[in-house]
């Protein structure tokens, strides 16, 4: 059986993350105070003391879960030999991953989210927008309550999270309709969700551009373990390719369905998640029952981890 590290998108945060990380590896901290210094920000304590809310802005939840994920991914390697086979992220995640298979540095990708958390809510321009998860439907009813739904404003089915569960996005009058044709169509809930923009669409189109701009002066190297993308869930090792599709993730959907079912297609039957609570894990059980799930959240979870592969 493979083995495939996987990383949480925005969402999984919470006051106190990181803590014992942080408390433990000076070297971890160092990196935190780093990227405060550079950006004139006190993430650091945003992290530790709230408020929940200023934890919330994108801008400071991406390069946040980023950097828990990573210092759990540099725990478990001291202590386990277990390697990946894969790596795949969620939305923000899939920049977590590259830092994980080594084609982005751990201080290159905290700024990278920083400035793409920047563009992904400057790219709208203050326009009324909305995003909501839609539970109980199959993605291809998602889809077509969309369209119909654009009549009133533009909608798109954005994150493909479980075979139940789609994230839309689009404009307040588009979401609001889409949202309103799920529940007729028999949704079990339609939850708003609370973000800096309409992620994921033809609406944040300037934030893909500057994003791309900003990689230019970021190096990417090329990697030995692939990276199964957000775009198209294909594996890629080259350094280039995944600067071009991190541009293009901005403004597209997040296939993370078909990026699961692609890693068990290719032999994974192994997912440990890395970083803060367990959002992935349940999505991934919610995609296939089989396999098997871990989780990376404290330094104490190395150890059940590495015994579970053990026996």
């Amino acid at each position: 059986m493979k083995t495939a590290f996987v990383f949480p998108g925005q969402g999984a945060q919470y006051v106190g993350m990181a803590q014992d990380f942080i408390s433990a590896y000076p070297e971890f901290a160092a990196v935190l105070d780093e990227f405060d210094a550079r950006h004139q920000t006190n993430l650091r304590q945003i992290m530790a003391e709230g408020p929940e809310d200023v934890l919330k802005e994108t801008r400071y939840t991406q390069p946040a879960i980023l950097f828990h994920s990573i210092c759990a991914l540099k725990c478990f390697e001291e202590h386990s030999p277990i390697r990946p086979d894969y790596v795949a992220g969620h939305s923000l995640g899939e920049i977590t991953a590259l830092v994980a298979n080594g084609t982005l540095s751990w201080n290159d990708a905290m700024h990278l989210v920083y400035k793409r958390g920047e563009f992904m809510i400057k790219a709208n321009e203050g326009n009324p927008f909305a995003m909501a998860a839609v539970m109980g439907l199959d993605p291809q009813t998602v889809i077509e309550i969309c369209e119909e739904a654009e009549k009133e404003g533009l909608v798109k089915a954005v994150n493909f999270n479980t075979p139940a569960q789609t994230v839309i996005s689009g404009t307040e009058s588009g979401v609001a309709k889409a949202s309103e044709l799920a529940k007729a169509k028999g949704a079990k809930r339609v939850v708003p969700l609370i973000v800096g923009g309409p992620f994921h669409t033809p609406l944040i189109h300037k934030a893909s551009l500057w994003l791309a701009q900003e990689m230019e002066n970021i190096p990417f190297k090329d990697a030995t373990i692939p990276l199964i993308s957000n775009v198209d869930a294909l594996p890629n090792t080259s350094g280039q390719i995944s600067k071009e599709k991190l541009a293009k993730q901005v403004i597209s959907p997040v296939l993370w369905v078909d990026c699961v079912r692609r890693m068990i297609q290719d032999g994974v039957g192994y997912f440990i998640e890395f970083g803060p609570q367990k959002v992935l894990s349940g999505m991934i059980k919610n995609i296939d029952r089989d396999v098997k799930v871990f989780n990376m959240e404290k330094i104490e979870d190395w150890k059940a981890i590495d015994d579970a592969f053990k026996g």
